[in-house]
């Protein structure tokens, strides 16, 4: 429970428990029945039977049978046809049948919001009541309707419910208040309630004070004003300070998170506020003592005096401790945040590292996080305690707590260098068990060791290469190759080893023949003589053989150094390598100052700030077209069902991709660009001179006659008819003369004539929305008769509000029926203009400095399209346009491409083609992100078309 903060918990989740309890104890208080009879199963007429007594006048069978409709809902089956009959009800003073009559509204207020509307009255009148329990109840029910026609009736109840003279109605206003502000921010503002609710920060009454704290900090989450809303100063902070002693759990945890906001002047005050948060680490409720902590974290860092500290340290560390005595999840979510509270402050658990043993029933997500804390922890005093206890998880049954433990007597090595050699014996103790996934782990540290402390400990490796055959696992296999590699002039059967492995190069991974490929390049340096045949057979294997590109550029690279100059490739391959460093404290100090201002939420566990998992409140939208992929597709604000002629598109923007950052070495050379990607000629204007770089056969694509238009997709049924209750719809995206339109077909195939027809696009990639209020009326046709059908071309412009779709348009459309919903896929090559070609010199240095790319490999080309001459001219109709081509020595093609899009989007790609073998590689980049896996996609498509 210590993790449920989100907004307006305390609202609902008082009001959701009280009434399930209600539910579960139904018919505790009517005769001393017991509640299992209301869940029984349906029976054949029940929704009359329920009609007939929700009629009834007598209060007790009317009581009856809500129980009965609110058990059934609570099950899942549907009982909103019950809703008039249930809203009758509310007139009653039986607070009971009151409460019940309210949580159905809840549940079904938004599916039947006109009829909702019958109960407002009730819900003032239930307002100016003189039990207060009932004025809280009707508050917080109308805050828990989310139903816009509703919110102007709940201003003034709201407003005389913030100055009630019971403190229980003014905590549940304030609550509703953020409430309010989720459904109509603007209205809140207007109505001046954020001040109303800013002044009870000053009431008597702790609870009233705690929930408006929660209610203010809730809005400045989603107030575009920020922090602003809530602004804590001396005066506010004090009486925040006072209600903390005073107040719930839940409210001190409200309380406290704010606190944790708050800047304080200087370190006298800060030491002022930690010692009222002090007392708070003492509560069973683990979510205040992580909330107190991160408050002392965060005002640490203004105070300068050691002794103070240290004294606040004493105080933290027996709470810590003691979360780690709750139940498994309880324990994972502390040993999370434990884990930054260590990074951050390493002393203040120095010498509780025993609590951080592994117990043998600990549930292994336990384990793993003990042990992660356990290396933070180790220091030279107590390392030999720890490598007893690692040596003894290595015995363990289960084999990743196995392999990890293994690989953390590793990382006690790099961190304390003094204790590397015991850390070694541990490792030779284990790899004579020869337990195949210890051994194999055991070889993957060492060679970790041997790169922090080189020239070292080489003694053992003999002991290693004894174990040659007991490595079945990529990593393992790798780091035994890069250490007989790295120290072939000790080995003297190094050859020998190393062509074990060549025996089955062509099934390796790729990560193992890279190993390879470099060991056998640094062998033949160290002993050209022995090893000549060995490194040309490797060569040829990585640049003939291999389709991977990596081992086939760097198996080019290795070729051209030996060949040129062996000198080089000496200062290259054997050049001294830099120090792997302790990893144990991975995070940026940035990026843990922020965590920790985070801890005890979702953040600390994910150790990932919340913007790069939050992007607002997003909730599923209906189902569109069936397809297989449609639950993927999320939309904020208001559902797109809202009113279907607004013309507005509900969604919120989702946040835009981060930047890539450049690369930091020239990819120029690698690829041969230089050379070939020559600056246009003086004069020649955009492509002048490219004919020299085109291949024969494409002299047309720079000056001679246009390539031919594209030809138009044919249209695909995107809403059959057995979706659409008789209507079918056909769509297709065609772009014509740099414009793209909508090719929509409207079948009618029910016995009824359709009309009232109305169509609405939500936010997708492209942006793409109708060009003006007059096309869609051009389109959608006035009524179509049985057995018509209808076609309209929609013009469509990129000026929406673009979100990321994966290339999926979303609609819904309206007819006299219903709202139906479907979607279909845009091409981005219907999103290009004709503009997008790129300058050669432009090309090579956007091309050398973005580093961020989407990768395709594409297999069964066909012929046609293997040939450069067909292809080039088939893309430039796409609107992707040629810029240059490279040949490489065994034959294969790179081809070079610009393209842009509607909306300003430069987009670069290679083609790389291997003909007579069906197979290449598509690679796009591009300085904006949006488009780039979708382009990759539709130029695969192309070559495979």
């Amino acid at each position: 429970h210590n993790k449920r903060r989100a907004s307006g918990v305390q609202c609902t989740m008082d009001f959701v428990e009280k009434s399930i309890q209600k539910v579960n104890q139904l018919g505790a208080g009517g005769g001393g029945g017991t509640d299992s009879k209301y869940f029984q199963t349906t029976k054949k007429g029940e929704i009359h039977e329920l009609r007939e007594e929700l009629a009834n006048p007598k209060m007790e069978k009317k009581k009856e049978a809500v129980k009965k409709v609110i058990a059934a809902m609570t099950v899942g089956k549907d009982v909103s046809m019950l809703f008039t009959d249930v809203v009758n009800c509310i007139q009653t003073v039986n607070i009971e049948l009151k409460k019940l009559v309210y949580l159905y509204l809840i549940n079904y207020a938004k599916s039947q919001p006109d009829l909702a509307i019958l109960a407002v009255n009730t819900f003032v009148k239930d307002t100016q009541d003189v039990n207060p329990l009932i004025r809280a109840l009707a508050v917080r029910t109308m805050g828990c309707i989310r139903v816009d026609k509703i919110v102007e009736y709940l201003c003034e109840p709201l407003r005389k419910c913030l100055k009630d003279e019971d403190p229980y109605v003014r905590k549940t206003s304030a609550v509703c208040v953020a409430k309010l502000y989720d459904i109509n921010g603007e209205l809140v503002e207007d109505q001046g309630f954020l001040d109303m609710v800013y002044d009870l920060l000053g009431d008597s009454n702790p609870m009233v004070v705690s929930n408006a704290v929660a209610a203010l900090a809730e809005i400045s989450e989603t107030s575009e004003l920020g922090q602003k809303v809530f602004q804590i100063n001396t005066s506010t902070l004090q009486k925040m300070l006072a209600a903390l002693n005073e107040c719930t759990e839940w409210g001190q945890v409200f309380i406290l998170d704010s606190l944790a906001l708050y800047c304080p002047s200087d370190g006298r005050e800060a030491e002022s506020i930690i010692e009222r948060v002090t007392p708070r680490l003492q509560h069973a409720n683990s979510a205040v003592v992580l909330s107190a902590v991160k408050v002392m974290i965060k005002y640490m860092d203004l105070i300068t005096s050691q002794d103070t500290l240290k004294a606040l340290y004493k105080k933290m560390a027996p709470p810590l401790v003691t979360l780690l005595s709750s139940e498994p999840e309880i324990q994972y979510v502390a040993l999370r945040n434990i884990n930054l509270i260590v990074q951050k402050r390493p002393t203040i658990l120095a010498h509780e590292i025993k609590v951080f043993f592994s117990k043998y029933n600990d549930p292994i997500y336990v384990k793993m996080e003990k042990l992660e804390i356990m290396i933070k922890l180790a220091s030279e005093r107590n390392v030999d305690q720890v490598l007893m206890e690692l040596k003894e998880y290595a015995t363990e049954v289960d084999v990743e707590f196995v392999r990890r433990s293994v690989r953390a007597i590793g990382r006690c090595a790099i961190k304390l260098e003094r204790a590397a050699e015991r850390c070694i014996n541990v490792l030779l103790e284990l790899i004579q068990t020869k337990v195949n996934y210890v051994v194999q782990e055991a070889v993957i540290v060492i060679k970790d060791i041997f790169r922090k402390f080189p020239n070292r400990y080489e003694s053992i490796i003999g002991t290693l290469c004894e174990n040659l055959d007991t490595l079945d696992e990529p990593e393992a296999k790798g780091s035994m190759i890069w250490i007989i590699g790295e120290y072939a002039e000790r080995i003297d059967n190094a050859d020998e080893l190393l062509e074990s492995f060549l025996e089955s190069f062509d099934d390796e991974t790729a990560s193992v023949q890279l190993q390879m490929l470099t060991a056998t390049v640094k062998l033949f340096l160290k002993r050209p003589a022995e090893t000549q045949k060995m490194v040309q057979d490797v060569l040829t294997l990585a640049t003939q053989d291999s389709d991977n590109p990596d081992l086939r550029d760097r198996g080019y690279i290795y070729w051209r150094l030996l060949s040129t100059d062996p000198e080089a490739a000496k200062q290259v391959v054997l050049a001294e390598k830099p120090n792997i460093n302790d990893d144990s404290f991975t995070l940026d100090p940035s990026v843990l100052d922020e965590l920790i201002t985070h801890l005890s939420t979702l953040a600390s566990i994910y150790h990932k700030p919340p913007s790069t998992f939050i992007t607002g409140r997003t909730r599923m939208v209906p189902t569109l077209g069936g397809g297989a992929h449609d639950d993927e597709y999320e939309e904020s604000d208001a559902n797109i069902t809202s009113d279907m002629m607004d013309g507005g598109m509900g969604g919120a923007q989702a946040a835009p991709p981060a930047m890539p950052a450049p690369s930091a070495g020239g990819l120029a050379d690698l690829l041969g660009l230089d050379d070939e990607i020559a600056a246009p000629a003086a004069g020649g204007g955009g492509m002048g001179g490219a004919a020299s770089l085109a291949p024969p056969g494409m002299a047309d694509l720079f000056g001679g006659p246009p390539a031919p238009a594209p030809a138009a997709p044919s249209a695909k049924v995107v809403l059959p008819p057995d979706r659409g209750e008789g209507m079918q719809v056909r769509s297709a995206f065609v772009a014509q003369n740099g414009r793209v339109f909508q090719q929509i077909t409207i079948e009618n195939h029910s016995p009824a004539p359709l009309s009232g027809f109305a169509i609405q696009y939500n936010k997708n990639s492209f942006g793409l929305v109708p060009e003006s209020p007059g096309a869609l009326g051009q389109v959608m046709p006035p009524q179509l008769a049985p057995g018509q059908s209808h076609t309209g071309l929609m013009p469509l412009t990129a000026t929406g509000q673009p979100q990321d779709s994966k290339g999926h348009v979303q609609m819904a459309i309206k007819n006299n029926v219903k709202v139906f919903y479907f979607q279909d896929q845009c091409d981005v090559l219907a999103f290009l203009s004709a503009d997008g070609r790129v300058e050669r010199g432009a090309f090579l240095e956007q091309w050398k400095s973005i580093a961020q790319e989407a990768a395709l490999d594409v297999q069964g080309i066909g012929p046609a399209n293997e040939n450069v001459d067909s292809l080039c001219p088939k893309l430039e109709a796409s609107n992707v346009f040629f810029i240059a081509r490279r040949k490489l020595d065994g034959g294969a093609d790179m081809l070079y491409f610009s393209v842009k899009t509607l909306n300003g989007v430069v987009m670069l790609a290679e083609i790389g083609l291997r003909p007579g073998q069906g197979m290449g590689r598509v690679v796009v980049k591009a300085q904006q992100t949006p488009y780039v896996s979708l382009l990759a996609e539709s130029l695969k498509a192309k070559l495979l078309s």
